[in-house]
C-alpha cells in the first residue's frame, strides 16, 4: 500500500470520532508509523559520532507548507456541488470518502398457506416489495490550509470552509457531479445533517455530510396525464 503526502495528511482525521468508524484509517495509521521526517542538524554535535547523515538540501523539507489541493483530473471520484442550477460548481479540493447505503421497502405478511400432501407447511412470510428507498449517502473528508501552522487567517482553510458551508446550508436539493453517483442514477441530493468535528492540525478541518438521493417528481398532474 503506497501513500502520498496528501493521504498521510488526510489521516489527521484519526483524532475524530468520524474516523473511528472507518476501517481504512487503521491501515493509514499503521503506514504513518513508517514515515518520519529526515534528520535535520539543529545541535552542534559531531555527525560522525552519532551516525546522523547530513541533509543536503534542507530547504526542500518545508514543514510549514502543506500539500496543494488535488486537481479534478487527479482524483479518482471527484465530487462537485452547485447551488445555483449549474452556473457555478464547487469541487471538493481533496477527494472525500463516499459511503452509500440503499435498501428496498419490503412488507412481510403472515398469511395462511396451503399444506403439502406430506403435511408440511411452507415456512416464512409472504414478501411484498413495496418500493425502493432513498440512497443514504455519507461524505467524509478534510479541508486543508496552505500553511501547517500560523494565524487563523494564514493556515485555516477559510475560503473552502465558507464554500462548503454555503453548500451544506442550502435550503433545497443540490445537483451533484460524481462518477460513482452517476452509476447509481444520482444527480441530486438533499443534505440532512453535517458536522465539523475537532481535527488534529491547525490547518486541517474534517467534515462529515449525511444526505439522501433526490429526484424530480411531478406531484401535480395535468388533465391529459
Amino acid at each position: 500500500m503506497k501513500f502520498s503526502n496528501t493521504d498521510i495528511l488526510f489521516a489527521s482525521l484519526v483524532g475524530s470520532k468520524v474516523a473511528e468508524s472507518i476501517p481504512r484509517f487503521e491501515a493509514v495509521q499503521n503506514e504513518l508509523m513508517k514515515h518520519v521526517l529526515p534528520p535535520i542538524n539543529f545541535l552542534p554535535l559531531n555527525n560522525n559520532r552519532i551516525n546522523v547523515p547530513e541533509v543536503q538540501n534542507p530547504g526542500e523539507y518545508d514543514v510549514l507548507k502543506a500539500d496543494a489541493p488535488v486537481a479534478e483530473s487527479d482524483q479518482f471520484f471527484p465530487l462537485s456541488f452547485t447551488v445555483d442550477e449549474g452556473k457555478t460548481w464547487y469541487l471538493l479540493p481533496y477527494e472525500p470518502m463516499l459511503n452509500i447505503n440503499g435498501k428496498n421497502e419490503i412488507i412481510r405478511r403472515n398469511v395462511a398457506k396451503s399444506v403439502a400432501p406430506n403435511g408440511a407447511t411452507i415456512p416464512g412470510r409472504i414478501k411484498e416489495r413495496w418500493n425502493r428507498d432513498d440512497y443514504e449517502i455519507t461524505i467524509t473528508g478534510v479541508l486543508i490550509g496552505s500553511l501547517m501552522t500560523g494565524d487563523v487567517s494564514d493556515c485555516y482553510p477559510i475560503d473552502d470552509f465558507l464554500k462548503l458551508k454555503e453548500v451544506v446550508t442550502a435550503p433545497k436539493s443540490l445537483r451533484v457531479k460524481c462518477a460513482l453517483f452517476e452509476l447509481l442514477g444520482i444527480n441530486q441530493i438533499v443534505i440532512e445533517e453535517f458536522n465539523f468535528p475537532f481535527t488534529k492540525g491547525e490547518n486541517v478541518q474534517a467534515y462529515e455530510i449525511k444526505a439522501y438521493s433526490d429526484y424530480d417528481y411531478k406531484l401535480l398532474l395535468d388533465i391529459n396525464d
